[in-house]
């Protein structure tokens, strides 16, 4: 049976970073895939472009990140979004950044980032074993015991877990990592679904499925507190909301409704324009268009699916001319306007999160090196680790900085 230095147990974006690192190092490593091929997730983030990581400054990631965020400020100096971007650069892949800081390859190919990676293995001198599931790590003396789901058997000095969270299953992402670890000890912080869509009580939100809403803010009210987003996009879906500013609000709203059965959400359809602004404008429109439909008028306001559920919600003939609105339907329906109701109960299950919330205890990690206070020579890296971000490349460059750190670290007490 063959001992390697470190065996990286999954190949995703952590993972071959750690392997790549590790091989770096002139150490003989083993990385452990279950996929036919490494970074299956990576595939499909950024919708299939692959958001790498952001020209936001060290600070702002570790401040996306909430409370884990400080957690990571080693990891994140260590291996900096620019470390990566020149490491990629390197590999003959080219990047670009777009709005908010997000850096893509220019390819906008997210299997150029899985060949730049394929390629830093090779180079590296990494060994790789597909088609393989690891389900036992034991600690024999100074070694580790590791046996995959069909009998065979590898040994290592030090084990770099990298499985991934639980969401995503297709990819491989099935919770391993979580059960390997609490075998071995690991408390694990409650999973929780980030980055996912939100249900909503309204059944009427079936007719708005696949309407989209640019250039809108959303807000969260729970108690008497507000949990306000930026400007951007919302997509109705046949059991709730989506889009870019649910998405990335999504962890915080699930956390909230821990203690809240319910949360309203607000959809500022107009936040570009406060409340007299817009009754001054939608005055003038009724006095110039007097003889027109309303509900033809409010399509130069809204999209046309969601004009006529606009005013049935506030009982408004869609019939009725602008000259016959009283004073009391063109104030619910500017107030409508600043914030269209929904009721948020929930969010699709962790399978169709994009990202896991939750992990192993940061209190049973050494920020430093990644590695386990438990059980000393293991170490853990990406997703697994609890916490997680906003979209915008924050939470791949966790993975390739816990990734590169827990490598490193783990090489140097190789003897």
């Amino acid at each position: 049976m063959k001992t390697y230095d470190i065996i990286v147990i999954g190949g995703g974006a952590a993972g071959s970073m750690a392997a790549i690192r590790a091989g770096q190092l002139k150490k003989k490593v083993l990385l452990a895939e279950r996929n036919d091929s490494i970074g299956r997730k990576i595939l499909i983030t950024g919708k299939g472009r692959c958001n790498l990581t952001n020209t936001a400054d060290i600070d702002v990631f570790i401040e996306k990140f909430g409370k884990p965020g400080e957690f990571l400020r080693t990891a994140f100096y260590h291996f900096s979004n620019q470390d990566l971007i020149d490491l990629f650069n390197s590999l003959g892949l080219e990047t670009k950044s777009e709005r908010q800081g997000r850096v893509f390859p220019v390819t906008d190919k997210a299997a150029s980032v899985i060949d730049a990676l394929k390629k830093a293995l090779a180079e590296s001198g990494v060994e790789i074993s597909y088609g393989t599931r690891i389900n036992e790590i034991a600690k024999k003396g100074d070694l580790f015991g590791i046996v995959s789901d069909d009998g065979r058997e590898f040994r290592a000095k030090k084990i770099i877990l990298a499985a991934g969270g639980a969401s995503y299953k297709a990819t491989g992402s099935t919770g391993d990592g979580f059960v390997i670890a609490e075998k071995l000890g690991h408390k694990i912080a409650l999973l929780t679904p980030g980055l996912v869509p939100l249900t909503v009580k309204e059944a009427w939100v079936k007719e708005l499925q696949g309407v989209a809403l640019e250039n809108i803010r959303v807000a969260f009210e729970y108690g008497k507190k507000r949990l306000m987003s930026d400007i951007g996009e919302l997509m109705f879906t046949h059991f709730g909301v989506s889009g870019p500013l649910v998405l990335d609000l999504s962890s915080k709203v699930m956390e909230i409704l821990k203690e809240h059965k319910e949360i309203r959400l607000l959809i500022d359809l107009k936040p570009g324009l406060r409340q007299e602004q817009l009754e001054s404008k939608l005055l003038h429109k009724f006095k110039v268009k007097g003889n027109i439909i309303l509900k033809n008028l409010m399509k130069d306001l809204l999209p046309q699916r969601l004009v006529e559920r606009f005013l049935r919600n506030l009982r408004i003939r869609e019939d009725l001319k602008t000259n016959q609105v009283t004073q009391a339907q063109r104030r619910a329906i500017i107030d409508t306007l600043k914030g269209f109701p929904m009721t948020v109960t929930g969010s699709l299950p962790i399978e169709e999160a994009m990202v896991t919330g939750g992990g192993i205890s940061l209190k049973e990690i050494n920020p430093r090196t990644m590695e386990s206070k438990l059980v000393p020579g293991l170490y853990f890296a990406g997703e697994l680790i609890e916490g997680a971000a906003a979209s915008g490349g924050y939470n791949l460059q966790q993975a390739f900085s816990t990734g590169h750190l827990a490598a490193s670290e783990a090489a140097k007490c190789v003897k």
